[in-house]
């Protein structure tokens, strides 16, 4: 349960922030978003927002979505002959809400049969009511009820994705990834915060993080300097780890700067400790700039490995949501500490594997956005749909492969 628990709270945070940054800049550019989603499934709360956002809760909190006006398919379909009830403007008789579902109804609604509507251009709805075809004006702003009792704003042309301005929708698309690298960036910072400074490697002072290993037993303090062990001279944590590890357990000569001691590693795992870490600086700005850089380490680390995938392609080397699921087991089982950081690497990876310039990932949208602006006209609609297409297959493919994959690997 604990696993579940973790595994949920750090997918959902991730998914989550990563949709608000669409929904941010897309409402910057002028694209209706007619749906903002915490959760998938059937909706348990719903709240209509006065620029026409729903924003919903559903019963799976398995991260979230958005729907933004005519963004992939995205669009209201109608059957020719379908039941719908209007309700209308008492003064203008234009139609302000069309519902198609069963389970909600609406005082004083017209009924009508559909035969024909356009809720992009023209803005109108025709169909039969009492035995005759009427044609009935929408307003802009008017709304559909759809079949599970969802009511969203119907998305008129100017108002959609293709009509916002190109540097509009760039930035859209990049938003989700960059709101991940903020996220991973903040995370960092404050685990370093809670953990009360971030590590100085660049030194020889240490910190004795537990008084039942060899290092506090023999007499060394936190602060202390070690000049050198075995008389090799010490200058900073790498130089000072690679000694003690290369003991194999025997008794070691630490030298600080102001004792001699002699030391006994002791056996944890497959290595050798005495009860040390590096010393931690705990100035404001130093934690600040700590977390960043951290940041920028592990962003650089996920860029080489994803660089190594590609060129020595390798299944192993992935993992989807089942060992997403068992990595968060674990880091739940190490404390708050390690929960934080681990759902901070995970949105930095998110962020960056979504800039993969595969059509259905954000940064396959960006190269189109890009090939727009050399091209100056935008792809045709059915053209970028094929590619997107094409691109959803690939992911579903990779995604049954990776997690097949990390199924085997549990029995193994």
């Amino acid at each position: 349960m604990q696993s579940l628990v973790t595994f949920i709270i750090i997918f959902g945070i991730i998914v989550c922030v990563h949709e608000y940054g669409h929904l941010f800049f897309a409402k910057k550019a002028g694209i209706l978003v007619r749906e903002f989603s915490i959760g998938m499934g059937p909706k348990i709360y719903a709240h209509q927002a006065k620029d026409g956002t729903l924003y919903t809760i559903r019963i799976l909190p398995l991260g979230g979505y958005v729907r933004m006006a005519g963004w992939g398919e995205d669009e209201t379909e109608i059957k020719t002959g379908a039941p719908v009830s209007l309700t209308l403007n008492p003064q203008s008789q234009t139609v302000t809400r069309i519902n198609l579902s069963n389970k909600v109804q609406f005082g004083q609604a017209l009924p009508m049969l559909v035969t024909d509507y356009d809720f992009e251009k023209a803005l109108t709805i025709t169909g039969e009511v009492n035995g005759e075809i009427v044609t009935y004006a929408v307003d802009h702003d008017a709304t559909v009820v759809e079949e599970d009792g969802t009511e969203l704003r119907i998305a008129p042309l100017d108002v959609q994705y293709q009509s916002a301005s190109l540097p509009g929708r760039m930035m859209t698309n990049f938003a989700g990834p960059l709101n991940n690298f903020i996220l991973g960036a903040v995370a960092f910072v404050l685990v370093v915060f809670m953990q009360g400074g971030v590590q100085d490697l660049k030194t020889n002072q240490i910190t004795v993080s537990d008084h039942n290993y060899p290092a506090y037993q023999a007499g060394l303090r936190t602060g202390d300097k070690v000049e050198s062990i075995n008389g090799v001279p010490i200058s900073d944590w790498s130089e000072l780890s690679k000694e003690i590890g290369q003991s194999d357990g025997k008794a070691i000569q630490v030298k600080t700067d102001s004792k001699t001691l002699t030391i006994t590693p002791k056996k944890n795992d497959k290595s050798y400790v005495i009860g040390i870490t590096p010393f931690l600086k705990t100035g404001f700005v130093d934690k600040i700039t700590g977390g960043l850089k951290e940041a920028w380490t592990s962003a650089f680390a996920i860029v080489n490995a994803l660089k190594d995938l590609i060129l020595r392609p390798d299944i192993n080397k992935l993992g989807g949501p089942v060992a997403m699921y068992k990595m968060s087991g674990e880091a739940a089982r190490e404390g708050i500490l390690t929960v934080i950081r681990f759902m901070a690497l995970l949105s930095i990876n998110l962020g960056i594997f979504n800039l993969i310039p595969i059509p259905a990932l954000d940064g396959g949208k960006i190269v189109m956005n890009i090939i727009e602006a050399i091209r100056r006209k935008p792809m045709k609609q059915e053209h970028e749909s094929i590619i997107t297409l094409v691109g959803v297959g690939i992911m579903v493919v990779l995604m049954i492969a990776v997690t097949w994959n990390d199924i085997l690997r549990l029995f193994r």
